[in-house]
């Protein structure tokens, strides 16, 4: 595994503070950001690179095992088990030194997990790892495929409809590569679902308000209604009251992982007042006022 060295990525000073590290990040990713270039291949590597150097050394408990463990941090775990092992063990105890360079360490890491004249081959599991992925509710209305980046690594993943905002998957296997032909992690998606839509969403059901004049609320008539899957027309009763609410079968969210499987769409209507009354029309108007009462 080659070693990439995050401080120099971020360009700060191995005893940069948090603010610093968090400041240096906001200007190489305002800088680098995919969207202010789109057509250069070699800034978005970078950009990945910033981001990654950013996750390690904005965390704490990641910084110090980068720290120590340099190139080999992710197997830290590992190998601290190991070593409390090998001390244990009788006659299997090891001498070392705490603070030794990046590649003394992968040479006497590689000769505990494996490498030549160790007794055994001890072999561990990958690191998993921890993703985020943003998507618009439009989006996960309908199942489809994307190709998200971990690290310098293209995964193309299918993204089930109705997921939920918040909602983790696991993708077995691409996450950290193990040691000595161990198995890899696994990769942990969370997503953050944005309402780019007219519609609230709870659950599998969703709502929407929708105007309705005063002529079609008293007499009855039909309105044209927005859902997730195209516009419909309702039947609106005579007499419907401001605020009254309307339930539409199967219009609403899918189901995660159910096909053809939705929740419901409630409709409220708000009975819309006419404005810019004619003379004629307040006439209309007082005369149905007098009839009334």
């Amino acid at each position: 595994m080659e070693f990439i060295d995050y401080y120099k990525i971020l360009g700060v000073e191995k005893n940069a503070g948090e603010e610093d590290i968090k400041k240096a990040y906001r200007k190489l990713a305002r800088k680098l950001h995919p969207d202010l270039n789109p057509n250069d291949k070699e800034a978005h590597k970078k950009f990945q690179k910033v981001n990654e150097a950013n996750e390690v050394l904005s965390d704490p408990v990641k910084r110090k095992k980068y720290d120590q463990y340099g190139k080999d941090w992710m197997h830290a775990d590992q190998f601290e088990k190991q070593k409390q092992h090998q001390r244990s063990s009788p006659g299997g105890g090891y001498t070392y030194s705490e603070g030794f360079g990046d590649d003394s360490f992968s040479d006497f890491f590689a000769s505990m997990f494996g490498g030549s004249g160790s007794r055994n081959k001890a072999r561990f599991r990958g690191e998993d790892f921890q993703a985020e992925l943003q998507l618009n509710l439009s989006d996960v209305y309908i199942t489809h495929k994307q190709t998200i980046t971990i690290g310098s690594k293209k995964i193309r993943i299918t993204i089930p409809a109705g997921i939920e905002n918040g909602q983790k998957i696991k993708l077995k296997g691409y996450g950290g590569e193990g040691v000595n032909g161990g198995p890899n992690g696994d990769l942990y998606i969370t997503f953050h679902i944005v309402n780019n839509t007219s519609f609230k969403r709870d659950g599998n059901d969703l709502y929407k308000t929708a105007d309705l004049d005063l002529y079609t609320a008293l007499l009855g008539g039909e309105v044209t209604i927005d859902t997730m899957s195209g516009k419909i027309k309702l039947k609106v009763p005579a007499e419907t009251q401001n605020n009254a609410t309307t339930r539409l079968k199967g219009k609403g969210f899918p189901v995660y992982k159910k096909e053809n499987e939705f929740g419901d769409l409630f409709i409220t209507y708000q009975v819309k007042l006419p404005g810019g009354l004619t003379e004629n029309e307040k006439k209309l108007f007082r005369e149905l006022a007098q009839l009334k009462h």
